[in-house]
C-alpha cells in the first residue's frame, strides 16, 4: 500500500484526522522533497555537559571462516542527546513514556518559526508570542495538528560544542556556562491554551534556553502531553509552511525520550 494511502486510512494526520487524498498524494509524490532533519551519531554528537556520550563499540567487521562479510555492533548512548525526543514524562510525573507517544504527535504538517535574525544577535534570545504571531500574519493561524519547529539557525554551530551550548566545560560546573536560544514559557502556554499543536521541536539543544534554571518550557508544554524535539538538523531547508514532518523515536519501553529520526517532506509542486 503506498505511504499516501496508508496515512489516509490511519487517519495519523495532525491530531488523528487525515488531510484530503490529493493534499496527501502531492505531499509523498516521487516529486517531493525530502529533507533530512536528524545529525548522524558519532565521537562528536552534541549531549548535556552531564550527559554520558554515544559510544560505539566494533564487535566485528569482516569475512567468516564461512566465507561471507559480516559486521556488528554495540552503541551505547544517554536518552538526551543529538537529534533525540523528549517524552511528556521526560518532565511531568505519570504522563506517557517513550514507548506510549501516539503517532499522531509524531506525524504532520510544519510550521518554522524563523527567528535566526534575533538569536544570532541574542545568544539567550527566548522565541516568543510575537513571534509565532508575526508567523501567522503572513501565513494564517497554525493548523490544528501542526509541528512546531524553532528555527533559531544555531545548526551553523554543529559540531562544534562550545559553540553550541555556549562553553566546552563538562559536567555540572558547565551548567551556569550554556547559552543558547530556546522557547519563552508564556509563549510555550499560549501554544497550549490557544492552538492545538502535536508536538514542538528546535535546532537548540534544549526547547528552554541555556540560562534556564526551571526548565518551564518543558514543564508546561510536556505536562501537556506535547512532546519536544531536540538538536534537530537543517531546519533552513525547511520552508515556513507547506511541508511536513514524520518524525519516530526510538521504542523505548518506560524511556523519558531517546533517539530520533526525524524528516521533512516538501511538495513541489
Amino acid at each position: 500500500m503506498p505511504i499516501a494511502s496508508l496515512l489516509i486510512v490511519l487517519g495519523i494526520s495532525g491530531l488523528g484526522c487525515a488531510p484530503p487524498q490529493d493534499e496527501v498524494a502531492a505531499l509523498f509524490a516521487d516529486s517531493s522533497a525530502w529533507i533530512d532533519l536528524t545529525y548522524s551519531y558519532n565521537a562528536q554528537t552534541i549531549y548535556w555537559p552531564t550527559a554520558e556520550p554515544f559510544g560505539l563499540e566494533q564487535v566485528a567487521s569482516g569475512v567468516t571462516e564461512a566465507g561471507y562479510y559480516y559486521a556488528a555492533n554495540n552503541f551505547s548512548a544517554a536518552e538526551h542527546g543529538g537529534t533525540h525526543f523528549d517524552a511528556p514524562i521526560h518532565f511531568a510525573e505519570g504522563k506517557p513514556t517513550a514507548d506510549q507517544i501516539p503517532l499522531s504527535r509524531l506525524i504532520g504538517p510544519a510550521v518554522v518559526i524563523d527567528v535566526e535574525a534575533n538569536a544570532s544577535a541574542n545568544a539567550d534570545y527566548l522565541v516568543s508570542i510575537a513571534d509565532f504571531e508575526a508567523f501567522e500574519a503572513v501565513h494564517g493561524p497554525m493548523p490544528d495538528g501542526a509541528i512546531v519547529l524553532l528555527r533559531t539557525g544555531w545548526g551553523r554551530h554543529w559540531p562544534d560544542a562550545a559553540a553550541y551550548l555556549g562553553t566546552d566545560v563538562r559536567g555540572e560546573d558547565a551548567i551556569p556556562l550554556l547559552h543558547f536560544p530556546g522557547l519563552e514559557p508564556t509563549a510555550a502556554r499560549w501554544l497550549v491554551e490557544e492552538r492545538s499543536i502535536a508536538a514542538l521541536g528546535i535546532d537548540t539543544p534544549s526547547i528552554d534556553y541555556g540560562q534556564s534554571s526551571d526548565f518551564e518550557s518543558h514543564q508546561v508544554l510536556l505536562a501537556a502531553e506535547i512532546p519536544a524535539f531536540e538538536n534537530v538538523a537543517n531546519l533552513d531547508r525547511m520552508p515556513e509552511a507547506g511541508g511536513y514532518v514524520i518524525a519516530l523515536p526510538m521504542k523505548i519501553e518506560g524511556g523519558s525520550g531517546g533517539p530520533l529520526r526525524i524528516v521533512g517532506v516538501v511538495p513541489t509542486r
